[in-house]
C-alpha cells in the first residue's frame, strides 16, 4: 500500500531521531547525557499542581474552542503586565506552540504560497510547512557573526509573489539569537513594503542574558495589523507536557479565521488549561532564579567550548541552546559514534546534528546544536565527553 507523498518527503525530527542509540547505550548501563532537546528540568510552578489537584468537575467535558475563559484573562494579564493593550479577540488557545505555527501558516497561506526565515531555524518549521503545502524560503545566517540577520537587501532578494510573511524565533532556537530592535525595524518596514505578515515565535522571551532588553514584534504599532505571535507556557513555565500555547495578535479577523481551525480540533486539553491558567500566579523571583541558573549553565558550556581548536561558536544571548560548528564532515555520524562507540567513566553525551535546521541542502552538516537544559554538573562532565570524544573521532576519521 502506497503511502501519502506529503509524509514520506517530511524529515524525521533531528533532535528525536538518535533515540535508539541513546537506547542501546543505556542498555549496555551507559548514561546519556542529553544535550539535544530543549527540555527544562527546572520545576514547573507548584501552582500548576495545585490547580489540577482541585480540579473536581464530575464530568470532563469539552471547552470552548477559543480556549476557556479564565486561561484567556491568565494570558491577557500576562500581556497586558507587558504593556501591550489586547482583549480576548486578540488571542486563540491552542495545544502547543506547535499548533500556534500550523494554524498560523494555514490561516494566512495558501497551497504553494512562501514563507521567509533566517537559517537554522527550529526544525518543525520545515515540518509544518509540508503539512500546509507552503514553501520555506531561506536566508542565510551565520555562527562566525552570532546568526545576527544580514543587510536588507539580501532578505528583499528573496521575496517574491508567493511570499505571504517573515517568521522568525526570537529568542532564537536553535542559534540563541535576540534581534536589536533595529533589526525588527527592518523586518517591519520590509513587511510594510511588500504587504507581508510578521510571525514572531517569542517562546523564550524570558530568557534573555547579559543585560540585554527583549523587543517583541508586538512593540510596533504601525505592523499591528500584521504581526502575529507565537507563545507557549512550555519554556516560560518548564511545563512542556502541558501543550498549552496560543497565537496573539491585534488582527482580530486573523484570529477569527484561525478558530475554524481550532474548531475543527474541537478544543484544547480541559485540565491542562485549567492548570496553565494558575500559572499567572508564579512568583516573579521563580522567573529571576530560573534566569539566573540558565545564564550560568550557558556560561559554562560556552566557556568549555570557546578555547577548543576548530570550534566555531559565538556566545549565544538568549533561550538555551548554542549552535557550535565543529572540525568534522558529518555531525550526524558524529553524533552517532558519540552514542555508540565512545563513553568515558560509562557517560557519554547526546548531541542534535543541525542540518536538520536548515532547508538548504548540504548546510549545517559540520554543525550540531547543544542544549543546556542539564544540570551544572552533568554540563561540565557533558562537554568534556564531547571534547574528548572530537580530538578522539578526528584521529579515527581524518
Amino acid at each position: 500500500m502506497k503511502l501519502s507523498k506529503r509524509l514520506e518527503s517530511m524529515q524525521f525530527s533531528p533532535i528525536r531521531k538518535l533515540n535508539q542509540y541513546a537506547d542501546e547505550a543505556r542498555n549496555k548501563g551507559i548514561k546519556v547525557i542529553g544535550l539535544n532537546i530543549g527540555q527544562p528540568d527546572i520545576e514547573t510552578p507548584s501552582v500548576f499542581f495545585e490547580a489540577i489537584r482541585n480540579f473536581d468537575a464530575k464530568v470532563l467535558a469539552y471547552t470552548d474552542s477559543k480556549g476557556i475563559p479564565p486561561l484567556l484573562d491568565s494570558f491577557l494579564k500576562y500581556y497586558n503586565n507587558l504593556g501591550y493593550n489586547l482583549d480576548k479577540d486578540n488571542i486563540l488557545i491552542t495545544n502547543g506552540g506547535s499548533e500556534a505555527l500550523l494554524f498560523t501558516m494555514i490561516s494566512i497561506c495558501d497551497e504553494g504560497d512562501e514563507i521567509i526565515i533566517p537559517e537554522p531555524f527550529y526544525t518543525n518549521y520545515n515540518s509544518f510547512s509540508d503539512l500546509a503545502s507552503i514553501k520555506i524560503v531561506p536566508f542565510n545566517t551565520y555562527a562566525e557573526n552570532g546568526f545576527r540577520l544580514p543587510d536588507k537587501e539580501v532578505i528583499k532578494g528573496k521575496i517574491t509573489s508567493k511570499t505571504k510573511a517573515i517568521l522568525i524565533s526570537n529568542p532564537g532556537n536553535p542559534t540563541g539569537v535576540v534581534y536589536t530592535k533595529e533589526e525588527l525595524k527592518m523586518l517591519i518596514d520590509l513587511a510594510l513594503e511588500h504587504d507581508l505578515y510578521i510571525i514572531s515565535d517569542e517562546v523564550y522571551r524570558e530568557f534573555v542574558y547579559d543585560n540585554l532588553l527583549f523587543t517583541s514584534a508586538l512593540e510596533f504599532s504601525e505592523v499591528k495589523d500584521r504581526v502575529i505571535i507565537i507563545d507557549s507556557i512550555s519554556k516560560r513555565y518548564s511545563a512542556c507536557g502541558a501543550r498549552i500555547g496560543c497565537m496573539v495578535s491585534q488582527n482580530k479577523d486573523l484570529i477569527k479565521t484561525a478558530l475554524k481551525l481550532g474548531q475543527s480540533r474541537l478544543c484544547s486539553p480541559t485540565i491542562e488549561q485549567i492548570a496553565a491558567a494558575s500559572l499567572i500566579n508564579t512568583p516573579k523571583e521563580y522567573f529571576d532564579e530560573v534566569k539566573k541558573e540558565y545564564e550560568t549553565r550557558r556560561n559554562i558550556l560556552f566557556d568549555c567550548l570557546k578555547g577548543v581548536p576548530g570550534i566555531i561558536c559565538e556566545k549565544p544571548t538568549g533561550a538555551f541552546y548554542l549552535i557550535v560548528k565543529l572540525p568534522i564532515k558529518d555531525s550526524d555520524h558524529f553524533a552517532k559514534w558519540l552514542l555508540s562507540e565512545f563513553s568515558i567513566d560509562n557517560k557519554t553525551v547526546m548531541i542534535a546534528p543541525a542540518s536538520g535546521f536548515y532547508s538548504t541542502k548540504g548546510l549545517g552538516e559540520d554543525e550540531v546544536r547543544l542544549s543546556y537544559c542539564v544540570n551544572q554538573d552533568d554540563l561540565k562532565i557533558a562537554a568534556d565527553i564531547l571534547i574528548k570524544g572530537l580530538l578522539k573521532y578526528k584521529e579515527i576519521y581524518k
